[in-house]
């Protein structure tokens, strides 16, 4: 099915000609249905890259999804015009009233600095905190991930001794939790960052549960109990070329210790084209996403307040699928020289 896309965006040249269909405002009115209602916090400085990849994966549900764009009004974007950022998006307080199925949260390359320090830090904390009455349903990605985790649920962000980078196994914990249905025993997940997440702060605390796992990238994949939060800590967001292009320009810079990216070049040689190994993954853990938001989301959107206040009071009746339940080998330490895997 369609996604509903402001007129004119830039990525609407693009879907076209990877054969996703892509419905302006009149074309989608015609419709009669009512279409699940995203907005998008985009933190990446690559704006129009990143609202292609995320466009991407929201086309893949059956389902028509509205799309709003949000930004900070404490930070300068400076790799984006800023005639785009005036005519597509708009900062929180434009979408205070408003209420939502869903919120996405993207990442942003400061991981290396204490939330604290960056610049967007209090607004970021208020788009949360809006989040937690006015949308139903979040999901958040690595450097957002990491930092809702931490504002939220006390979960520390570790700094790595080498950057995380290239593309990783993840272990399926639960075959039959509803958001990874489908998901083969391993999945791929690219990564890219220089942080990661305590994993004894996660394992403290009752109220997450992890969903996928890794024995060099950790934790994959982290939902809440009621699933009103998904945290991503990988990219499975991004294109094929997306790691290759970040290589090439650290490369290009003259950087020292630039890393080489992992099980992603095929027998290592970045002369040839990159292996999109984890695309189906990501299809699915979206789809599955959205269609668990659509079953699971009030029609008359007013009354997500109350849903979401019903939720921490543990009244709320519509969340019809019991918690994820963890298999009995997880984290166990897996050989995966046998599948390429390094």
């Amino acid at each position: 099915m369609p996604i509903k896309i402001p007129g004119g965006l830039p990525a609407r040249a693009i879907l076209d000609s990877e054969r996703i269909f892509a419905l302006e405002k009149p074309e989608a009115e015609r419709q009669r249905v009512r279409p699940l209602k995203m907005v998008i916090l985009n933190l990446m400085p690559k704006k129009i890259e990143t609202e292609t990849q995320l466009l991407r994966l929201i086309s893949k549900s059956p389902l028509q999804v509205e799309i709003d764009f949000m930004k900070t009004s404490t930070h300068e974007s400076k790799h984006v015009s800023a005639d785009h950022l005036v005519k597509f998006y708009e900062p929180l307080e434009a979408y205070e009233g408003n209420c939502y199925d869903g919120l996405i949260v993207t990442g942003a390359p400061v991981e290396h600095l204490r939330f604290e320090d960056v610049d967007y830090w209090d607004e970021f904390k208020r788009v949360l905190d809006w989040s937690s009455t006015h949308v139903f349903s979040t999901m958040y990605m690595c450097w957002g991930a990491m930092a809702a985790l931490y504002q939220r649920y006390g979960v520390h962000k570790m700094d790595l001794d080498e950057k995380l980078f290239g593309v990783f196994p993840q272990f399926l914990q639960d075959e039959y939790c509803f958001l990874t249905n489908g998901f083969d025993e391993i999945a791929l997940q690219p990564h890219s960052r220089l942080a990661g997440v305590n994993e004894a702060d996660i394992a403290a605390n009752p109220e997450l549960q992890v969903l996928t796992w890794g024995p060099q990238a950790g934790r994959g994949l982290i939902a809440t109990r009621d699933f009103s939060e998904v945290f991503a800590l990988g990219h499975w967001e991004y294109g094929k070329y997306t790691l290759a292009e970040e290589y090439r320009r650290d490369m290009a810079k003259g950087m020292s210790n630039v890393p080489f990216p992992r099980n992603y070049f095929p027998n290592d040689d970045p002369a040839l084209a990159p292996l999109f190994s984890w695309r189906a993954h990501a299809n699915l853990l979206w789809r599955n996403w959205l269609n668990w938001v659509y079953q699971t989301t009030p029609y008359d959107l007013s009354e997500v307040p109350q849903l979401r206040a019903e939720r921490r009071l543990g009244t709320d009746r519509s969340i019809r699928h019991a918690p994820c339940s963890p298999r009995d080998d997880q984290f166990l330490p897996f050989d995966t020289s046998g599948y390429g895997l390094k």
